[in-house]
């Protein structure tokens, strides 16, 4: 006898949601997998508690994770547990700054069954009658952080690939379960749009504001959604400030910052050269040095920040 797995047994719709329009946008965004400078991270967060937002489904974790490789964050008080955070996989319905209506699946990257959850999304994105859907993710690049993020684009959208898509490559690299979410919808004649940022690598690592005002203002362009983004570009002129300071004070770290802005501009002129990431040479210019000085500097920020919130 042969089981059958149907992708609608992976989610649960909540009894208590709103009736879903058609046509809305599905912006969708997963963490576990290069989110570097925690951009879809930071994008989730401002979505989720700066907007209007319904629960409308949840996928089940245990079908979906590996509870053993991403456990469940408790809160331990003294002698007893107090909270347990378990990670969420969900499509909430939103209401964005003007009180446009989208989709926001948001969550973690399944670690099991990628083709029946892509089935389950492209299965929701057709029985909600989306209009289109957009996803972003967040890559680290030695590029620097004195210029605007770019982007490389991909999906069926030619005039965003043409308008905002600064790095076209062609290489063959791990692919985010939301890259298998795009080639299914194109397949299909879905208007989708995938959106990657390259985040300078030396601070992939950190919670760069700059990088999730990039992404939301990646979105914008795709669906025409208003953001909440003050906050975020006020705390990333600090964070830009501090890392100017530590850099000003050390000629290892102006010189390699320098190397990385002299490459992207030769690149942005449009200078034949392979890549913006690389030299005439065909090497990645190294950047190490300054992961190494900044790592020290912004883990004092960090150690900082919290002496300050207690």
């Amino acid at each position: 006898m042969v089981t059958v797995n149907h992708p609608e047994e992976l989610y649960t719709f909540d009894e208590s949601a709103p009736t879903v329009p058609a046509g809305l946008h599905l912006v969708a965004g997963l963490t576990g997998f290069a989110d570097a400078g925690s951009a879809v991270a930071q994008v989730t967060t401002s979505i989720l508690e700066r907007l209007e937002t319904r629960l409308v489904a949840e996928f089940d974790p245990d079908v979906l994770l590996d509870w053993r490789a991403r456990r469940p964050v408790i809160t331990f008080e003294h002698d007893h547990i107090t909270d347990i955070e378990p990670p969420r996989l969900a499509l909430h319905l939103v209401r964005d700054e003007i009180g446009q209506p989208f989709l926001f699946l948001s969550g973690y990257e399944p670690d099991f069954q990628w083709n029946r959850f892509v089935r389950a999304v492209t299965d929701l994105a057709a029985q909600l009658q989306v209009v289109d859907t957009t996803w972003v993710q967040s890559i680290p690049m030695p590029v620097p952080h004195t210029r605007p993020i770019s982007l490389t684009v991909s999906g069926t959208r030619a005039d965003l690939v043409e308008s905002m898509s600064v790095w076209k490559p062609e290489t063959q690299a791990p692919a985010n379960v939301l890259h298998l979410v795009e080639h299914r919808l194109s397949e299909l004649d879905q208007q989708v749009t995938g959106l990657v940022l390259l985040v300078p690598h030396y601070l992939s690592d950190t919670e760069f504001p700059d990088a999730a005002v990039a992404a939301l203002s990646g979105i914008s362009a795709s669906t025409g959604l208003i953001f909440p983004t003050d906050a975020l570009r006020e705390e990333g002129r600090e964070f830009i400030a501090r890392v100017d300071e530590q850099v000003a004070g050390n000629g290892e770290l102006q010189r390699l910052v320098s190397a990385l802005e002299e490459r992207h501009d030769t690149y942005m002129e449009g200078n034949p050269i392979a890549s913006p990431l690389t030299g005439v040479d065909g090497e990645v210019p190294t950047a190490d040095a300054i992961a190494d000085e900044l790592e020290r500097f912004l883990a004092d920020r960090r150690v900082d920040g919290d002496a300050t919130d207690d």
